[in-house]
Order: C-alpha cells, then structure tokens, then sequence
C-alpha cells in the first residue's frame, strides 16, 4: 500500500481513538482501515496501537510516530500548495488553540466564519488555559496572550489586552472608588485563579512597582464567576480587559485604578515556523488576524 495513505489512515485512527470513527472520518470502509493499519505495523515492526473493545489507544512509540507523520503529512500538504501556487484552495483538517474564555469569545466566530467561506476544511478548536506545545500537540495556529518565550514559532501581534480592576457602579457608590492601591486591603475584594494565585497583587505608577498583599473575601477558580461576582456589587475583582469588555460597555462595570496597572499583554497569532504554510493555515491566520485587529476591546 501506499505509505502516505497508511500515515492518513493511521492519524486519523489515532485521533478519533477508534477504527470505525476513522473509517467514517476517511470515507472508507472499517475493514479496509483495518487492513491499512495492520499493514503499517507490519512494515514498521511495531505496534502502534493498544485495542481492547472499548477503546484505541497509542502506544508509546504509536505516539512518537503520531507526531512525526504528522508533520510528514503537513510537507507533504505544503508542497502541493506551492505546487498549486495562489490559485490553492483551503482544504483539509485545520487545529486552532486558544485560552477557553479568549476562544469562547473571539475565536469561534473567526472559525465559523473560516468554515462558511471554506467548505472544504474541517477544524478542531482545542481551548484550553495552559501553554500548549504546537509542535508536540499537532497545532496548526495558536492565540497567545503575554509576552512569547518560545523564539521557534512565528508570531503576528493582532492586539493587546490590559489587566484592570473593575467593579460594579453600585458597588463603588456605596464602598467608595479607592484611589491607590493602598486602599484596597479596606474592599471586599474577588480573586480570580486564572488570572491572579498570588494573594500579592503587583501595580506599576510611574515605573516604580508595588505589591499589595490582599486577603480576598471570594476567591474563584474561573473568571466568568469572578465576573458575575463583581457585576453583582460583591466586590473588586482583577482581570483582563478582554474579559469583561461586553460589561464595561453596558456600564455594568467600571474600571478602578487605571493609572496603576501594569503595562499592557500582547495578543500574537502563532504557528509553526516554515519557509511556506499550508493554505488553509494561512487562509486562517489571515482572517482571524484581520477580525481581532478590527475588534475595539483589543485595540
């Protein structure tokens, strides 16, 4: 059998964790999938997946291989791009990640849109709030937030997100409005984990930095409960700006300390460095480059 067609059929049995998933995912017949993957191991000497009847899973090795196909399969596909030239048609599975409350609000309208102009691409968002290694993890396109350690990836700055204090207009009019951080230790004040663990909130006037150390009357583990904490006049609470800029725009919140908060995080597109992209990666970094630097509450 063809080899590039066993490393299809071995990725996309691996992905959807089962022969019959990846028999319909290819359009071809469970048997022949099986055969196709029978042949792979036979020809490599090893054995790439553990089946049991409830379940397919990688081995081991099956993963290092995973990664490595993959990235045969996507030179392959960028290529037959350059073959094709401008005239190439976005085609073919796509994988975006992003942090979950970012891809919730700002990338999936990109990829719905990406999938009604491109019918011929499928997409898998995988949200998720930790750094995720691209090359390991088969990432297509990544959006990342803050500053990028990882010098291997190219990047688009597409806009930038503040980490602000807000409350509620009910709240600040009965507590007061503090006008230094200094005065917040005497607030009811709403931690969020996701954007601050630490009980020390750093602040920055005027280049001279300042840590407050704050001992929260709520402390959350997701941001929308923070959110929903603050808009009920609970407290202060202390997140990104992208975050909560549908309520600040109702008035259902408002920003508190301005003149202290820290410099301002980057927003990049990210993907994979080479010498040419695939056309549907680029198809999708252009569009969701261009909806994200067209978007006020990150610009």
């Amino acid at each position: 059998m063809d080899k590039l067609h066993l490393m299809t059929v071995y990725v996309a049995v691996a992905e959807e964790e089962g022969f019959a998933a990846g028999a319909r995912r290819l359009g071809l017949s469970p048997p022949a999938v099986t055969r196709a993957i029978s042949s792979l191991e036979n020809d490599l000497g090893i054995k790439l997946l553990n089946r049991t009847t409830r379940y397919v899973r990688c081995t081991e090795a099956g993963e290092r291989y995973l990664i490595d196909v993959k990235n045969i399969l996507s030179q392959v596909q960028i290529a037959n791009d350059a073959a094709a030239g401008v005239n190439a048609t976005p085609r073919g599975h796509l994988t975006v990640t992003a942090p979950v409350m970012f891809g919730r609000m700002y990338v999936m309208p990109g990829i719905l849109d990406y999938l009604s102009h491109y019918p011929e691409t499928e997409v898998d968002a995988v949200f998720l709030d930790r750094m995720v290694n691209l090359l390991e993890e088969g990432i297509d396109v990544g959006i990342r937030i803050g500053e990028l350690p990882d010098s291997s990836m190219r990047a688009l700055k597409v806009g930038s997100v503040r980490l602000i204090l807000c409350a509620s207009p009910e709240y600040l009019k009965k507590n007061g409005i503090p006008q230094s951080p200094t005065a917040l230790p005497n607030h009811s004040i709403i931690s969020s984990r996701g954007v601050t663990a630490s009980p020390h909130w750093s602040f920055e006037c005027q280049g001279i930095q300042q840590l407050i150390k704050l001992k929260p009357k709520l402390t959350v583990t997701s941001n929308d409960a923070a959110i929903e904490a603050a808009v009920s006049g609970f407290g202060i609470t202390r997140l990104l700006s992208y975050q909560v800029a549908p309520h600040l725009a109702t008035g259902k919140l408002k920003i508190i300390l301005e003149n202290y908060e820290p410099p301002s995080k980057p927003v990049n597109v990210v993907h994979r460095e080479n010498h040419l992209t695939t056309a549907k990666v680029r198809a999708f970094i252009d569009l969701i480059a261009a909806r994200l630097r067209a978007d006020k509450a990150l610009n």
